[in-house]
């Protein structure tokens, strides 16, 4: 994968390039980030150069807080959590019960995102900071193409490193003052572990046969799978 410098946006890259058996994830087909709220003029610019179709799988209050400053580009917005961010660090959920809940309880929205990425047009896929729900799609949409496990997992595992320094102290400062029992919410909000992940695929292949059968079993169609794969692969 690549990561990608442009004004204003955090995490983003182009997973291009990530191998599926002998082939490889087709570049400039699929890229992932966090919101684009502090896109700067000059980074709307190079963004719309680089994507045709945005998929913000925020919620309401998320997009009324950071509105998306990326303009003339496609959006379809899928929130993909089915109740609010703050009810997960509520609950002290950890980012292993937050996957599963995306899994169990919003797959058709899932599929719904996977099919936009199958139309074969340069996609950008985010969330807030482009980590658990768009972590996610992404390994899904790439795993259900056949792409390479320890590279699906390693891109995931990416983010952590990629997130500004000043957004993370100061979530850890909120958080140990607003929320000082809760076990497991500055890993909710800053960490990206990859046995995590790897969990979350084993037990979709364990559970549905494969990635692909997960999404096909929610909806995807066998026409999509291949325009997935057309897409994706090199």
């Amino acid at each position: 994968m690549t990561v990608i410098q442009i004004p204003g946006v955090a995490n983003l890259r182009d997973v291009g390039g990530i191998p599926i058996g002998s082939r490889r994830v087709r570049e400039g087909m699929l890229l992932r980030s966090g919101q684009l709220a502090k896109l700067t003029s000059e980074g709307d610019t190079m963004l719309q150069t680089r994507v045709r179709h945005v998929v913000d799988l925020r919620d309401d209050a998320e997009v009324f807080s950071e509105p998306s400053a990326l303009t003339a580009v496609q959006t379809t917005r899928i929130p993909l959590f089915l109740g609010s961010v703050e009810s997960f660090f509520a609950q002290d959920m950890d980012l292993a019960g937050m996957y599963r809940h995306l899994v169990d309880d919003a797959s058709s929205r899932l599929v719904e995102a996977i099919r936009i990425i199958a139309v074969d047009e340069p996609t950008l896929v985010h969330c807030t900071v482009g980590k658990d729900r768009t972590g996610v799609t992404v390994a899904l949409a790439l795993s259900a193409v056949g792409a390479d496990r320890d590279a699906v997992i390693a891109d995931y595992a990416l983010t952590a490193s990629q997130l500004p320094e000043e957004r993370t102290k100061a979530i850890v400062q909120y958080l140990a003052a607003n929320l000082p029992n809760a076990r497991n919410a500055i890993q909710l909000a800053t960490a990206s572990p990859a046995h995590v992940m790897a969990e979350l695929l084993t037990a979709i292949d364990d559970e549905y046969g494969s990635a692909a059968d997960y999404l096909q079993n929610a909806g995807l169609t066998d026409a999509e799978l291949k325009g997935l794969r057309t897409t994706l692969v090199e």
